[in-house]
């Protein structure tokens, strides 16, 4: 039985090598901490294992199993996943990456990291996702209609209620003065068009 699981296991762990690290950075920024976004990214592999002979076309691998990320980021939040802000112990190591090894360089970076992640965390999954993916990860619209089955609209109005409702937040929590938020954030066109959303 070992033989007849290794060949296809292989098979998944070729395809998944060139995007290993990015989709896993992914996984993170969805969950808000780098232990949940782990395993989310191990369920996700799983599924993919499971669902890898539905896969026609090697060269779409990495849409594909973004898909299956998204899919399982969405079931995991259904079972109230979200019913409480996550743990954000593992902040400074993303901060350490982020500002170097300066000391208050690296807790500004911690506490940025911290909010963000929280803030990220008060979004309905669609939104979320939308906004990981466009603003951090830098898809485009129209890859992120494909990945979230939904359409480039429905993916812009998305982009626009989330980048609002963390303008809200930030402003509620007095990280952004109400002037900034004043206007309605620009609907996304093909480019991108990232707001600041939080004051230094």
């Amino acid at each position: 039985m070992a033989d007849d699981t290794q060949q296809p296991w292989q098979r998944l762990m070729t395809l998944l090598a060139p995007l290993h690290d990015q989709a896993a950075a992914t996984a993170r920024r969805l969950c808000g901490s780098t232990f949940e976004g782990d395993d989310l990214f191990q369920e996700a592999v799983l599924r993919a294992f499971r669902k890898l002979p539905s896969l026609r076309d090697p060269d779409r691998f990495r849409p594909w199993f973004y898909a299956v990320l998204l899919s399982v980021h969405r079931n995991r939040t259904r079972r109230s996943f979200w019913r409480r802000f996550l743990p954000l112990d593992d902040a400074p190591a993303i901060a350490e990456r982020l500002m170097g090894e300066d000391g208050l360089a690296l807790a500004e970076g911690r506490r940025r990291c911290e909010r963000a992640a929280r803030a990220l965390a008060t979004l309905p999954p669609e939104q979320r996702e939308a906004v990981v993916l466009f603003d951090v990860d830098g898809y485009s619209i129209r890859e992120i209609a494909a990945l979230q089955r939904a359409s480039e609209s429905a993916v812009k109005s998305r982009l626009v209620r989330g980048r609002e409702r963390l303008r809200r937040h930030y402003q509620k929590s007095g990280r952004l003065s109400p002037a900034a938020g004043a206007s309605p954030p620009r609907t996304p066109a093909s480019g991108r068009a990232t707001p600041e959303v939080e004051s230094a």
